[in-house]
């Protein structure tokens, strides 16, 4: 079974955002058979070295696990509508491509649910720009439904379980073939 992989683009440690998205990408991987708890790369920790022209050994650490990953969870904060600089960062240093093979699920933690739809719209590109496969809608969660994101984890990973699964099985065909 493929890894399942956290990448969480909060500037705060120990943030909501890590919490929420630790909490999906355990919870899906329960639904797909992946009962290991899920590699987190937290950017709040590489902050530091991401603006730097040449990458550190622990930026090459995080952008390695991040290629490697069958399931990557793709975890922002919404700000001003959209992901953090702080994301954009850390995907800026992926080529082209450099997610292909790999499933990816965006999700943004919102303060207001009128950002609801910054997951599809700028997350998702981002995603499939680097040659991710995005089979499901991405999940945008409202931080008043973190008291109670069991409830709402749940019936999301029911329901995206089984696109997951399938696009596994793609990916994994394809890399046969290949």
């Amino acid at each position: 079974m493929s890894s399942v992989v956290t990448l969480v683009g909060n500037p705060r440690e120990g943030s909501r955002t890590r919490t929420v998205a630790v909490a999906a990408a355990e919870t899906l991987g329960r639904r797909i058979g992946y009962d290991d708890p899920p590699e987190v790369v937290d950017l709040a920790a590489l902050a530091p070295h991401l603006p730097a022209p040449a990458a550190s050994p622990q930026v090459e650490v995080a952008l390695e696990l991040v290629r490697g990953a069958g399931v990557l969870v793709v975890a922002s904060p919404t700000y001003k509508a959209t992901y953090t600089g702080l994301l954009k960062v850390f995907l800026d240093r992926l080529p082209g491509g450099a997610l292909t093979g790999t499933v990816a699920l965006p999700l943004l933690v919102m303060g207001d649910p009128r950002h609801a739809l910054a997951v599809e719209i700028h997350l998702r590109p981002v995603l499939v720009e680097l040659g991710a496969l995005v089979p499901t809608p991405g999940l945008a969660l409202a931080e008043a439904e973190i008291p109670a994101l069991d409830a709402r984890l749940g019936p999301w990973a029911d329901r995206v379980a089984p696109q997951v699964t399938a696009a596994l099985r793609e990916t994994l065909g394809q890399g046969a073939q290949a």
